[in-house]
């Protein structure tokens, strides 16, 4: 079974930047999306960011330019660095892993990962 296990939230000023981490533990082998969502009160959940096993990546219009996805598969840890946070980007963020590949589209309503994490929470202030 796989186990994500999330950390890096906190809070922090507008404009400043965050990195989440996700540590991977069990099989992945056939783990081939990985992702970033998030919600906040009141919103449905939103696709973040997406990185598929041969390295493409998607992102959510609202965070294009701004946010980054990576993983370290010899570290098994995928990545969220988020930079010019806005007061908008306050969620908890989870981390999630599917055993297909990547949609084509981020906000494609048949993708959900099989595992998540716990989620870590992001408060960015004005």
């Amino acid at each position: 079974q796989v186990q994500l296990v999330e950390s890096g939230g906190g809070s922090v000023q507008s404009g400043g930047s965050l990195r989440l981490s996700c540590a991977v533990f069990g099989y992945t082998d056939t783990t081939y999306c990985m992702g970033w969502f998030r919600q906040a009160p009141g919103k449905n959940r939103e696709g973040v960011a997406l990185i598929g096993s041969d390295g493409s990546t998607q992102f959510a219009a609202s965070v294009k330019g701004r946010f980054t996805i990576s993983q370290d598969n010899a570290k098994k840890t995928l990545y969220l660095q988020m930079n010019s946070l806005k007061p908008e980007d306050t969620a908890m963020y989870y981390c999630a892993a599917a055993l297909n590949i990547c949609p084509y589209y981020i906000g494609a309503a048949y993708f959900y990962p099989k595992y998540w994490g716990q989620g870590t929470q992001v408060t960015v202030s004005s």
